[in-house]
């Protein structure tokens, strides 16, 4: 089958089967913002990868390439790991639209020198994007759209079978518009708060003109924080509204890129 050959006849066969099956899976739990923080240890994602193969494995007739270890072979599991990225790339940009959110309110209540670590990239982030990124795991989690993407992670092998696994450029074209709305729903969440922190930025403007003895940095700080939460506070159902609509455009856009 792959040139290789341990003795073990039928077994061996199912188990080459099984790893080629587990690079797709595993390619978009790589790419998916809630399995492939680097908090999440690999020999998890690993055995989360191969129980899903072993599912996918009974209950469709996917078959390895017979020659694994060849140039036909090689563009195969290229193909796999494509529609996998693919798939865990889409997710992972509706989770970007909370940060990009954050980024635009942080900077006018003047906390962008409140960062910490994001868990799903390792790298820097507001501190109110946090906030963001814990409202719209949780909602994510209690719709259960990640059953749902499971489920199309697994239908993809009867949409791009293993072969058939280019994507073409309309799917593409369909990411990138994906893309757009993904930064006017970011837009949309950040606007309420800009909206309230423009109002009071103009208001301590036009104080510190009127009395130059007040200090704008002493006055200004404290009042864009306590708008800013104010505003936030205000707006909760608004985001609420916002991030189960991102959860369910995300499940979406993936069963749109997935369908024939």
């Amino acid at each position: 089958m792959i040139n290789l050959d341990f003795g073990f006849g039928p077994v061996e066969a199912e188990f080459w089967r099984l790893l080629f099956v587990m690079t797709r899976i595993g390619a978009a739990l790589v790419a998916a913002p809630l399995f492939g923080t680097p908090s999440v240890p690999p020999q998890l994602r690993v055995v989360c990868a191969g129980a899903i193969a072993v599912l996918v494995c009974a209950w469709t007739d996917v078959q390895a390439p017979a020659t694994l270890f060849s140039l036909p072979g090689m563009l195969g599991i290229a193909g796999e790991a494509l529609v996998g990225l693919t798939l865990g790339f889409v997710l992972q940009l509706s989770f970007a639209a909370p940060i990009i959110a954050a980024e635009v309110i942080g900077g006018g209540m003047g906390m962008t020198m409140a960062m910490a670590v994001d868990p799903s990239s390792g790298t820097q982030s507001p501190a109110l994007g946090q906030y963001f990124m814990v409202v719209l795991t949780l909602i994510f989690f209690a719709l259960g759209a990640h059953l749902q993407w499971f489920n199309l992670l697994i239908e993809s092998y009867k949409v791009f079978p293993p072969g058939h696994t280019w994507l073409g450029a309309e799917r593409f074209a369909m990411i990138a518009g994906y893309t757009s709305q993904v930064l006017v729903t970011a837009v949309t969440i950040a606007l309420p708060v800009s909206l309230v922190l423009l109002v009071v930025q103009i208001v301590t403007g036009v104080l510190s003109r009127s009395a130059p003895a007040l200090n704008l940095f002493s006055l200004g700080l404290p009042a864009g924080v306590l708008a800013g939460i104010a505003a936030l506070v205000l707006s909760a159902p608004v985001l609420t509204d916002l991030v189960v609509r991102l959860s369910a455009d995300a499940i979406t856009a993936s069963s749109e890129i997935m369908s024939k």
